[in-house]
């Protein structure tokens, strides 16, 4: 992570489960100066003792009439998305995954952002026959047009941890998973439910490196490799 104690990070999101851990990973580190937080609701359980966060409240995630004297993010994380359960519709799941993700991402850049890290999903691709990971695909591909110096799209397959709304389906995968855990090699322990924890911290890791390639794509395998060089 970058020495400079004036970085300012923005996060979309940090009420959900990885972007509130990003959040409180990131509050707690020295050189992280301001940290906005852009949300439908005021955050609760991050702990904030040097008063960096300042909230963006807003309940389309809209950020409107930007001052310009304030500290302006150059760091991006997005960490926004729905389940076709959640969302009602397929209709209403493009919304949120597509054109909300969309819409947050070119608002941080036109504030100054110019790294992004976007939690994405296992398996996204526009032509995907999954509407979820179709949505998940094509929100990529309109984020990677967008001219940021650098996004990191995380695609965790199942996360492990604990939200406020469980989601059944997770709960059934984590349980076959660990009975399975053993035999998932290779490409295939990117299946395996990864700690919500370990996707933001492999998130910060990799957006803060600073490296020269545009487009980052981080799976299970690629997150472990992170966690074990900088942990």
């Amino acid at each position: 992570m970058s020495n400079d104690s004036n970085t300012c990070v923005i996060i979309a999101g940090a009420t959900g489960l990885v972007g509130k851990e990003v959040m409180s990973t990131l509050v707690s580190q020295p050189s992280i100066h301001t940290l906005y937080s852009l949300s439908r609701r005021a955050l609760s359980e991050v702990s904030d003792p040097h008063n960096k966060i300042i909230p963006i409240i807003d309940a389309e995630l809209s950020i409107h009439d930007w001052d310009e004297q304030k500290p302006s993010p150059n760091i991006g994380f997005i960490c926004l998305g729905t389940t076709l359960k959640q969302a009602g519709s397929k209709e209403a799941l493009r919304k949120v995954d597509v054109e909300l993700v969309c819409k947050v991402a070119q608002q941080m850049k036109m504030i100054g952002v110019k790294r992004l890290a976007v939690v994405s999903s296992l398996g996204a691709n526009a032509s995907s026959s999954s509407h979820y990971l179709a949505c998940k695909g094509h929100m990529e591909k309109n984020i990677e047009k967008m001219g940021f110096d650098e996004v990191v799209f995380a695609r965790p397959g199942p996360l492990a941890g604990q939200r406020e709304k469980p989601r059944t389906d997770e709960k059934i995968i984590q349980s076959v998973f660990k009975i399975i855990r053993p035999i998932m090699l290779g490409r295939f322990a990117n299946f395996v439910p990864v700690a919500a924890q370990d996707v933001a911290k492999a998130m910060i890791y990799q957006v803060f490196s600073y490296q020269e390639e545009p487009i980052i794509y981080l799976h299970r395998n690629e997150m472990m490799n992170l966690l074990a060089h900088y942990d």
